[in-house]
């Protein structure tokens, strides 16, 4: 049983077989997936999808990237639907300074709100950092982002900064990047990281792993991950397979 804790199965590119891409991953044993919403058409889409399949999950936020656009009513908005039971954690949310659409000031200031928020929901929150590790793990200390924790999502950074976020009560996410052979620093964060502390995911549409790299990624393709994470530790598939899914249910409090 696997547990792919990011997909973005509210994508466009999902929009003509999404049915079939759902029973591939059921088939292939992944028997949970958090579907994540960043925006008011994305987040729509995901409390669809969250009442129409038993084995999806929702985390709604505000993406960095987007943060310009954000108003006083959307956060209200993502605050109302985080009492839905099958919303479980608040993001993406973070930290992007590779694009440079929303300045970087409004960005650290939707991030704060968002963090937040999330302590008075009581969610888990879920990093996206782009070009940014130093700027969000210094925000995630001033807002004590650890009273409720959360997930480095698609982590690609270094193992010792992998530690210090473990340390601030967050799991790392590792995704596709993995598998890819040219790919050290998630190869070694999977190394050094205690299983304990470790998740899996996809990123659908994006980030295929190898041997997809490239093309359209998909939740099945999640079980490559946690294959490459067994080889890398030493362990079997089903071991990996069995933390990670314990990991993810008990972070977001599913039962």
């Amino acid at each position: 049983m696997l547990f792919d804790t990011h997909v973005h199965l509210n994508a466009e590119q999902f929009a003509d077989d999404l049915e079939e891409v759902i029973n591939r991953a059921l088939n292939e044993g992944i028997s949970r997936m958090v579907v994540v919403g960043f925006d008011r058409p994305t987040i729509e889409k995901a409390m669809e999808l969250v009442d129409r399949y038993e084995c999806i999950y929702a985390s709604i936020g505000w993406h960095p990237v987007d943060a310009i656009d954000m108003k006083d009513e959307d956060l209200q908005w993502i605050e109302e639907l985080s009492s839905h039971p099958k919303v479980v954690a608040i993001g993406e949310m973070g930290l992007d300074y590779y694009w440079d659409k929303s300045p970087k000031d409004i960005q650290k200031e939707v991030f704060r709100r968002q963090i937040q928020l999330a302590k008075k929901v009581k969610l888990p929150i879920v990093i996206h950092n782009r070009e940014a590790t130093a700027d969000i793990v210094e925000i995630l200390k001033e807002e004590g982002a650890e009273e409720v924790g959360g997930i480095m999502h698609c982590f690609s950074g270094s193992p010792e900064t992998a530690k210090e976020c473990v340390d601030m009560n967050f799991y790392i996410s590792l995704g596709g990047p993995v598998t890819f052979k040219n790919a050290k620093k998630p190869k070694e964060v999977a190394e050094a990281i205690p299983l304990e502390k470790l998740l899996i995911e996809t990123d659908c549409p994006y980030l295929a792993p190898h041997p997809y790299r490239g093309k359209r990624n998909e939740p099945s393709y999640v079980k490559l991950v946690a294959e490459q994470i067994a080889e890398i530790k030493g362990l079997t598939l089903e071991e990996v397979a069995h933390a990670t899914t314990a990991n993810a249910n008990k972070l977001f409090g599913i039962k």
